[in-house]
């Protein structure tokens, strides 16, 4: 099976410049940006708790650890969250209000209910 092809620089701005003109944009960028920055696929990002991205001091992680049951192949991994990413998290998070729910879905529909990977 060939590799999935990845979004030039000039091919991501153009598509973050669309997300930013559409309803749900914060979330929609934050999407975007967990698949390219961090390299996660869509079946782990919609497994993914507000507890799995969040320290217990409410912080973005540093590392996001993935159960085996989150990733495919049934193999547990660690993902790195740079910079870039740890801020834009943040921005999504603080968008979502305050309390927090751990066992929130980090991403979740306009109905609270968590995306489908399909």
């Amino acid at each position: 099976m060939a590799q999935a092809k990845t979004l030039t620089e000039t091919e991501l701005r153009r598509v973050l410049d669309y997300v930013s003109t559409r309803k749900h944009a914060v979330r929609n960028r934050a999407l975007v940006l967990v698949t390219h920055l961090a390299g996660m696929r869509v079946g782990e990002i919609a497994a993914l708790d507000l507890g799995d991205v969040l320290g217990p001091d409410g912080d973005i992680r540093a590392e996001i650890q993935l159960a085996a049951e989150q990733t495919k192949g049934d193999q547990s991994r660690t993902v790195l969250v740079n910079n870039q990413l740890k801020n834009e998290l943040d921005l999504y998070i603080n968008a979502l209000g305050r309390p927090i729910d751990a066992k929130r879905p980090l991403f979740s529909t306009k109905t609270g209910k968590r995306f489908s990977a399909n």
